[in-house]
């Protein structure tokens, strides 16, 4: 009989905001799919600490390209070695930041293997520009305020910005600048913070988005609120 997959949100960064479903789960995969985007640190795996004890771990290219068929080449690999493991009758967890409906490399995955017949299903996380939020003491949006996400690193976000809703700018941080100038013309800076690498280490947070000087890394998510409030 084939192994589950499972795609695990393990939060944004604090261990303490892993769920209690999701521990369960790890803890009783024998098998931990790990995401790897070619960098030293496997941040999901450094989140899980001592629940990844005595797994057997199975390293999942994540590569940091916009080469659709480079990108789907090495999801076709990983779905390969997960789907050994579940030949095996092993249960498979793939762990994966904040919650893996949300711009998460996990969906690529959990679509191939499922159109191969496998069973695959997603344990919710705590996404990361809810921890954003807490984290600046602030609401991301109330009464009839509407909300609206945007991937801050793939395209100009200027269209996003005619919009009437509080804006959630994710993975700015390549694109940081240029953000910044972007709500600068717009008029919208000094409505905007920013927080990057929220409940890891080196956690910057920037209630005004304007005072930043410098660059703040890949993990960085800027909240604009339109409200009266902001």
């Amino acid at each position: 009989m084939s192994g589950t997959l499972y795609g695990v949100g393990v939060g944004p960064g604090d261990p303490e905001l892993i769920t209690k479903k999701a521990e369960r789960i790890i803890r009783a995969c024998p098998v931990l799919a790990v995401p790897d985007a070619g960098r030293e640190e496997k941040t999901a795996l450094h989140i899980v600490g001592e629940l990844a004890e005595g797994k057997e771990l199975l390293t999942c290219d994540a590569p940091m390209v916009r080469d659709h068929a480079a990108l789907d080449a090495a999801y076709e690999q990983n779905a390969d070695r997960v789907c050994a493991a579940l030949d095996r009758g092993k249960d498979v967890a793939f762990i994966t930041l904040g919650d893996p409906t949300v711009y998460s490399t996990y969906l690529y995955l959990h679509k191939k293997v499922a159109a191969r017949g496998y069973d695959a299903q997603i344990i919710p996380g705590v996404p990361s520009f809810c921890a954003v939020a807490a984290r600046l003491n602030t609401a991301l949006c109330e009464k009839s305020e509407r909300l609206l996400i945007v991937p801050a690193s793939h395209k100009d976000v200027s269209d996003c910005l005619e919009v009437d809703a509080n804006l959630v700018f994710m993975k700015a941080g390549r694109e940081i600048g240029a953000l910044k100038d972007t709500l600068a013309v717009h008029g919208l800076l000094d409505r905007a913070s920013l927080v990057a690498n929220c409940g890891m280490e080196g956690e910057l947070v920037c209630p005004r988005f304007a005072d930043l000087e410098e660059g703040s890394g890949y993990f960085s998510v800027v909240l604009v609120k339109r409200g009266e409030e902001a």
